[in-house]
């Protein structure tokens, strides 16, 4: 018999994995309907749904393994890498979902609330969170929207033979910057930018990449913190925002 295997475990959501099948079990069947809608429409690959009984949904292992983990160097190629900006490029030239994301006041407000938590409690120094409020505002303009993931990090990009083979997580998918699906696949891994942006095929404005970094870093503080993580690891999200001080 195969075992269960526990990918990820908090008190929203949780994945397991039992032989080639996921089960995803989410107490907000909203995020789900939006995962299941997402890759039916992404033009990229995706897992297979297999079968979905609320709160549980059934996906299909992918092939190959995830690009890399925040806090670890990445082993993959950058022939890998720039396949992954190629995956993106792709998804963002897709039509639009009907459904909108998050929009620059509703963001601009989350972000200055966490900020202010962050500094009230002690949890990062406020010369570190008022440096990257700042370098945030870079990223806080009108844009075009586009098809995003919504959560493009490299553990959700899978490659086999330099190839993307599936893309996978994608609750946060909406309508959104391009930009911050770039970031998103960056985070930890800045030395990885040119690669993906070799397979984006697009130029892009960096100060804007570099301050998602920022954005998406000090949102998930609290959240990992609460839930059991660790964004203080080496090269985690607090290494992220440090890396600004310098610049």
């Amino acid at each position: 018999m195969p075992q269960v295997q526990v990918v990820v475990a908090h008190n929203e959501r949780a994945t397991l994995r039992v032989g080639d099948v996921f089960l995803k079990i989410d107490s907000d069947q909203t995020r789900t309907e939006v995962e299941v809608e997402a890759m039916a429409m992404a033009p990229i690959p995706t897992p297979e749904v297999l079968w979905r009984e609320p709160p549980v949904l059934a996906l299909a292992a992918l092939p190959g393994t995830a690009l890399g983990r925040l806090g670890e160097p990445s082993s993959a190629s950058s022939t890998a890498w720039a396949a992954a900006g190629a995956a993106a490029r792709k998804l963002h030239d897709a039509p639009l979902p009907p459904w909108p994301g998050r929009s620059l006041d509703e963001i601009a407000a989350h972000l200055d609330g966490e900020c202010a938590w962050l500094v009230a409690k002690n949890v990062l120094p406020a010369d570190l969170v008022t440096r990257n409020r700042q370098v945030a505002e870079a990223a806080l303009r009108p844009w075009r929207p586009v098809f995003t993931h919504g959560d493009f990090q490299i553990t959700h990009v899978f490659v086999d033979d330099d190839e993307v083979t599936g893309v996978v997580d994608w609750s946060e998918a909406a309508r959104g910057d391009a930009l911050y699906d770039l970031a998103s696949l960056t985070l930890g891994h800045e030395e990885r930018l040119d690669d993906v942006l070799a397979g984006y095929g697009a130029d892009v404005d960096l100060d804007v990449i570099r301050a998602w970094w920022s954005v998406r870093s000090l949102l998930a503080v609290r959240w990992l913190v609460e839930h059991g993580f660790d964004p203080f690891s080496s090269g985690c999200e607090v290494d992220v925002l440090r890396a600004r001080m310098c610049g």
